[in-house]
């Protein structure tokens, strides 16, 4: 069925914008559907699978191809930080969840808005390209194919939400012997699901990311012995903050974010590192140094203890591989290596794309604010949770998916495509030693959600919030950075929004509070805040209005 023509004009908002084709049904297409809902779109999401859930429906046997989590993980993110910005997690819900528990959420948020009625399950996108008037309509030829029968449609846009773990990242030329000499076994991390097959076995993680991570430890229950090979350095934190509450409820603060911007980078960088190594020295485990250029982060309680204990050994990069062994970059060995494990993460590509659209995609920095490829005639393609952020990228994914929906609808506007590409051109990333690996910057989670959302016109004003609702302006500005904030004004407004932002606390207390306490504490009471906030607020509300907006955020956290 084609879709109406537009009407001609110059701008997306003089566009018809009502037939979208959201492509995955993972967290960012069920965002994406729902969102072009609001904004009074007819969406119509494909799904390759036969059902929703993207990563946190873990693959089965006869599915081994498609990328999922493992059995064993625990969401990074605390739930009040990841969920969508109109739908808490359940108060029951612990604050950590599981992938079964994720995938309930994700359950109830579509049946809730009723989205499971614009998704097509099996059908997998074959190509998008643009018609032959696009620079006047904007509008796609979509061809899908669904058990063997192909069908062509016409959409007005369309949203591309396949995320960034797409195709494996294994770079075995870079390890020699591993595929002529070596007799054990070696996979991919997508192919990792549970420890069953490997007890009592000698087994290297070559990576050290939270995937990497976490496998290692998991191995660490049952096998013989396990390496963790790593090339770079990295920093280790908790999931657990201060007096035991989740790290990016206690992190992710604007208040904190404030701080951030106008301490010197410097002073900035020995806060963390002193913060990071009071829990313990990474320099003495041999994770990194004060020295060290980078500032790349995990999150994993067990790995320090793993690593006192001698389950898991740190070693450098391998330089290649003989029939049994491991020879690494230090003139170390280790042999009778029985299972290599490559945790050496994703590339993200798009083949469903035309390939003058394809081409361009080298890394999220060539989409405007990640979202947009700028170069388009008209801005009627978007790419969503393509992004890596300091906190949850679900609540990214979201904001994004509402800042594109309220384009295609015409209720916001993109600058002119020629400063987008002046704008992409200026924060081009750097060329990379492995040309292959292709990149997703990470952005500071506050900086860039913030900055969308002032895009999408939905940023809470905090001035205006301390005049007329100061409990609940000191609740935004000191508190957890959630993404009920989004929904305190602007368009998508959520009634529920100033209680949700109230309760956060005791939605995560709630699951904690299994039994009583015979010389139990009464509760805390921080009301005496509110005396101490008032002047910080409103001078902090000025600088806030006075200050430009970010582009490229920094990475880094504060403690």
């Amino acid at each position: 069925m084609l879709s109406r023509q537009p009407a001609r004009g110059t701008g997306i908002q003089d566009t018809m914008v009502r037939r979208v084709a959201v492509i995955g049904a993972g967290i960012s297409g069920l965002a994406a559907t729902k969102c072009c809902l609001e904004e009074g779109l007819e969406p119509i999401c494909f799904e390759s699978s036969e059902d929703i859930g993207g990563l946190w429906r873990i693959a089965d046997s006869t599915d081994c191809r498609r990328v999922s989590v493992y059995h064993s993980i625990i969401s990074n993110t605390s739930k009040e930080m990841s969920c969508f910005s109109d739908f808490p997690f359940p108060e029951d819900f612990p604050s950590f969840l599981t992938h079964s528990l994720f995938l309930e959420y994700l359950r109830m948020y579509a049946q809730h808005f009723q989205l499971l009625k614009h998704i097509r399950f099996k059908t997998t996108v074959i190509s998008v390209r643009k018609r032959p008037d696009f620079a006047i309509s904007g509008q796609w030829d979509v061809v899908t194919e669904t058990e063997g029968i192909q069908e062509s449609h016409v959409f007005d846009a369309v949203m591309v939400c396949t995320g960034n773990f797409q195709t494996p990242h294994l770079p075995l030329a870079s390890f020699p012997g591993i595929e002529t000499c070596f007799r054990g076994q070696y996979f991919h991390s997508l192919e990792y699901k549970d420890v069953a097959a490997f007890r009592g076995k000698r087994v290297l993680v070559v990576g050290l990311g939270n995937t990497a991570c976490d496998i290692a430890v998991d191995m660490s229950h049952v096998a013989a012995k396990v390496f963790l090979s790593a090339r770079s350095s990295t920093w280790i934190f908790s999931r657990l903050a201060n007096h035991g509450f989740p790290w990016d409820m206690v992190t992710n603060t604007r208040f904190k974010h404030l701080l951030e911007w106008l301490l010197p980078s410097a002073v900035m960088r020995k806060i963390k590192i002193w913060k990071l190594n009071s829990w313990f020295n990474h320099e003495i485990y041999s994770l990194a140094s004060a020295r060290s250029s980078n500032f790349n982060f995990i999150i994993n309680e067990e790995l320090p203890f793993c690593l006192l204990s001698g389950t898991i050994v740190l070693k450098s990069n391998v330089k290649e591989f003989t029939e049994t062994s491991a020879i690494f970059e230090d003139g170390t060995t280790e042999e009778n290596i029985d299972v290599v494990i490559f945790a050496t993460g994703y590339n993200f590509s798009f083949p469903f794309l035309e390939e003058s659209v394809r081409n361009s995609l080298k890394s999220n920095s060539t989409l405007y604010k990640c979202v947009f490829p700028p170069q388009l005639e008209r801005p009627t393609l978007a790419v969503i949770g393509l992004i890596k952020l300091t906190g949850s990228v679900m609540v990214g994914a979201e904001i994004q998916a509402r800042w594109a929906a309220g384009v295609f609808a015409g209720a916001c506007k993109l600058p002119p495509s020629s400063k987008m590409m002046a704008e992409v051109s200026k924060n081009q990333l750097p060329v990379k030693r492995n040309p292959s690996a292709k990149q997703v910057l990470r952005f500071n989670f506050i900086s860039y959600t913030s900055e969308i959302a002032s895009y999408a016109g939905v940023k809470p004003n905090m001035l205006w919030l301390l005049l007329t609702d100061p409990r609940l302006a000191l609740a935004v500005f000191f508190g957890p950075c959630t993404s009920y904030q989004y929904r305190l004004t602007g368009r998508g407004q959520w009634s529920g929004a100033r209680a949700a932002i109230l309760t956060q606390w005791q939605r995560v207390l709630k699951p904690l509070r299994t039994r009583v306490l015979e010389d139990g504490a009464s509760s805390h009471s921080w009301c005496w805040l509110g005396l101490l906030a008032l002047p910080t607020v409103l001078v902090v509300g000025f600088l806030l209005s006075k200050r430009p907006r970010l582009g490229w955020a920094p990475q880094g956290l504060l403690f």
